[in-house]
């Protein structure tokens, strides 16, 4: 929301403000002294913007999965496609409330599930074999336990044989160093990072995916800050940038 009120605005999520509530404006307030990690999670979210972008233009009719949807709003903000919002059944209420689906000029699909007790693989099952598709999660990853993810990367492959999968990552190495403070607030709301190991991308290879790209999200995040920097200047600024928190492009054989 703050990111698009600004002149020149890294993602430009206008949208952002019609779910903002009193409550959120004081969450808002504890988290407003994080300036690295609230660019970073700006950024995190305009490099999969472009990336489905990308993806869209190529491919129309591609079919967008989005696990853990939150309030995102890409549905209405990027042209083509046919979105599907997986989310808790009082967020998909708020945002049904405030910004419904059938206002979206894309084809946009929102399905409640309860994640502790509902079946992924059951409420996608109306999708199976779809394709083409890419899956997001974003911003879900590092709070799940590791035999959950495995378990999540399974169902995704019997559901959709050929997908690609888009997604964030953080390291060990990187939480480490770099996200203890706001860690500390996240926990005192009940949220924890469960997973962060040291190579976090080798469970997706052993679950049988090919890492297409990976995506340095504080590098990015600085370059869409400063806009263009001259070569000799970056050269000094990127070597003293924290490594670890990636977006993550995968894709099944």
């Amino acid at each position: 929301m703050r990111d698009a009120e600004r002149e020149k605005p890294v993602c430009g999520d206008t949208y952002a403000r019609v779910f903002m509530n009193e409550q959120g404006l004081e969450i808002l307030e504890a988290f407003k002294d994080e300036t690295r990690p609230n660019s970073s999670n700006v950024a995190r979210h305009r490099i999969i913007d472009d990336l489905l972008r990308q993806e869209l233009l190529a491919n129309p009719n591609l079919t967008v999965v989005i696990i853990g949807a939150g309030f995102d709003t890409r549905a209405f903000r990027l042209k083509g496609g046919t979105w599907i919002e997986l989310d808790e059944p009082q967020v998909i209420t708020y945002k049904e409330e405030r910004l419904p689906a059938s206002t979206s000029e894309n084809e946009l699909r929102r399905i409640p599930i309860d994640f502790a007790t509902d079946s992924l693989e059951q409420k996608l099952d109306s999708l199976s074999g779809r394709s083409p598709v890419t899956v997001v999660i974003e911003g879900v990853l590092m709070y799940l336990e590791e035999p959950a993810i495995e378990q999540l990367l399974q169902t995704l492959r019997r559901l959709f044989p050929q997908h690609k999968l888009i997604c964030d990552l953080m390291t060990r190495d990187f939480f480490e160093k770099n996200a203890g403070t706001i860690h500390e607030k996240l926990t005192g709301m009940g949220a924890t990072f469960k997973f962060t190991i040291d190579n976090p991308e080798e469970l997706f290879v052993k679950n049988g995916y090919r890492q297409l790209e990976k995506i340095p999200i504080v590098e990015k995040a600085v370059l869409f800050e400063a806009g263009e920097i001259p070569p000799d200047v970056w050269r000094t600024i990127q070597p003293t940038l924290p490594e670890g928190y990636d977006i993550h492009v995968f894709e099944t054989p």
